[in-house]
C-alpha cells in the first residue's frame, strides 16, 4: 500500500429466472466459483462478522472527523423526500458510509448492493450488523435487475441505496451512468460526497483510502442533484462529466479545509 495525505435490515431476493451464467447463489442459480453455503462455512462467517467489525471500528475510532462540510445539502434533500441516492468514490467507502450510517436520527435509512453469491453472503452479514440495508444483486452480471431492486429499495422501502459510481473494478473516478438512471426514474437526488484524511494509506490495485490510525478526517457533502426524467444521451453524458468534476471538486473542498484553507 502507498501512503498518501491525503434500518432495520432490507433483504431483497428477486425471483428466480432463467440462467443467465450467475451459479450458486441467492437467485438459484451457479456462479464461477464453486463455494457452497455449507454449516460450517455460515458458522466461519457468523465468527468472522463480529472480529472483522472490532478490528475496523477499533481502527476507525482512533481517526476524529474534525469537520463535515454540507451539511445542510443533506438536511436540504431529506426535507423534500425521505431517501436519496449517496454517491462517492469506491475509494472513499469508509467515512463516507460511517457518517451516513450515523444519520438514523435524521430518518436517513442507508443499503449497499451485495453480490448474490455465497462469497457475498460475508459482506451482506457485516452490512446488516452495522444497520444497513442490503439488496442483493450484482452490477455486472444482474445489472438491470439490480436497478430494479434499487428504485424498489428507494421508492417503496425509503431505503438510500449507496452507489460507487466507480465501483471496485473501475475505471477510477469514471462517473457510470447507473446512478443517473436511477435519479430520473425515482425523482430523488443523487447527493454527492468525498472525504480527506491528513495522512492515509492507498490500497495499490484500486488505491482505496485507509486513514492511518490517530487521522484527521474532513467529509464534504454537496448540493442535491436531481435528474430531469427526459434526459436524452448528450444529456446523460453531460450529467456524467459534471458529477466527476463534482466529486473531485468535494474531495478539494475536503482537503482544504483539512489544512485550513477556504474555497
Amino acid at each position: 500500500m502507498a501512503r498518501t495525505g491525503h434500518r432495520g435490515t432490507l433483504d431483497r431476493m428477486t425471483d428466480p429466472e432463467p440462467d443467465d451464467g450467475l451459479r450458486n447463489s441467492f437467485y438459484r442459480k451457479t456462479t464461477r466459483s464453486s463455494r457452497r453455503m455449507t454449516p460450517a462455512r455460515r458458522l466461519l462467517y457468523k465468527l468472522a462478522v463480529p472480529l472483522g467489525l472490532g478490528i475496523i471500528k477499533s481502527w476507525l475510532a482512533t481517526c476524529r472527523v474534525v469537520r463535515v462540510v454540507g451539511v445542510e445539502n443533506l438536511e436540504a434533500a431529506l426535507a423534500k423526500a425521505p431517501s436519496l441516492v449517496p454517491c462517492y468514490w469506491h475509494q472513499h467507502q469508509l467515512f463516507c458510509a460511517r457518517y451516513l450510517l450515523e444519520q438514523r436520527s435524521r430518518g436517513l435509512a442507508v443499503g449497499w448492493l451485495i453480490s448474490p453469491s455465497v462469497d457475498g453472503e460475508l459482506g451482506a452479514m457485516m452490512v446488516r450488523r452495522i444497520g444497513g440495508g442490503v439488496i442483493r444483486g450484482s452490477s455486472s452480471h444482474t445489472g438491470a435487475r439490480s436497478l430494479r431492486d434499487y428504485y424498489q429499495a428507494l421508492v417503496k422501502e425509503n431505503l438510500s441505496p449507496v452507489i460507487t459510481p466507480d465501483g471496485p473494478r473501475g475505471p477510477r473516478f469514471k462517473f457510470k451512468p447507473g446512478a443517473i438512471l436511477l435519479a430520473q426514474m425515482s425523482g430523488r437526488p443523487m447527493l454527492p460526497m468525498a472525504y480527506a484524511a491528513s495522512r492515509a494509506w492507498l490500497v495499490k490495485w484500486d488505491k482505496f483510502v485507509i486513514p492511518v490510525p490517530f487521522s484527521r478526517v474532513v467529509i464534504a457533502i454537496g448540493a442535491p442533484q436531481y435528474v430531469p426524467r427526459v434526459t436524452d444521451a448528450v444529456g446523460m453524458e453531460k450529467l456524467q462529466t459534471d458529477m466527476e468534476v463534482r466529486l473531485k471538486e468535494l474531495y478539494a473542498v475536503a482537503s482544504d479545509s483539512l489544512h485550513g484553507k477556504s474555497r
